[in-house]
């Protein structure tokens, strides 16, 4: 898969992660494989500066998991303005696709 592809649709798709739950990190990483059935294959180095982007931006928020006993983890979680964001970036994926279905001849004209 061309990179290039995938780096405009990141934010979007982790947003849509953190719709269905709150994850940490590497749970993010493993879910993200799992959905495209392996087709995106995220590194640390490409998800946590995003997801510090969109912490600093209010569509996420973060909190330390305090569990019995379990190592304290770094969960995400989607604010309310992190919610708008993903109806916002649905809209806009679904007219960009759209467009290039009509573009590469797969849409309907």
């Amino acid at each position: 898969m061309n990179k290039e592809l995938l780096k405009g649709s990141t934010a979007i798709l982790v947003l849509s992660l953190l719709e269905k739950q709150d994850l940490y990190g590497y749970q993010m990483i493993k879910a993200m494989e799992q959905a495209s059935n392996g087709l995106f294959l995220f590194k640390e180095g490409t998800l946590y500066p995003l997801l510090h982007t969109l912490e600093s931006n209010g569509d996420v928020e973060s909190y330390w998991s305090d569990g019995e006993g379990a190592r304290k983890r770094k969960y995400y979680r989607l604010t309310e303005a992190g919610r708008l964001q993903v109806r916002k970036k649905r809209e806009e994926w679904q007219t960009f696709r759209n467009a290039v279905d009509l573009v590469i001849g797969e849409g309907n004209a």
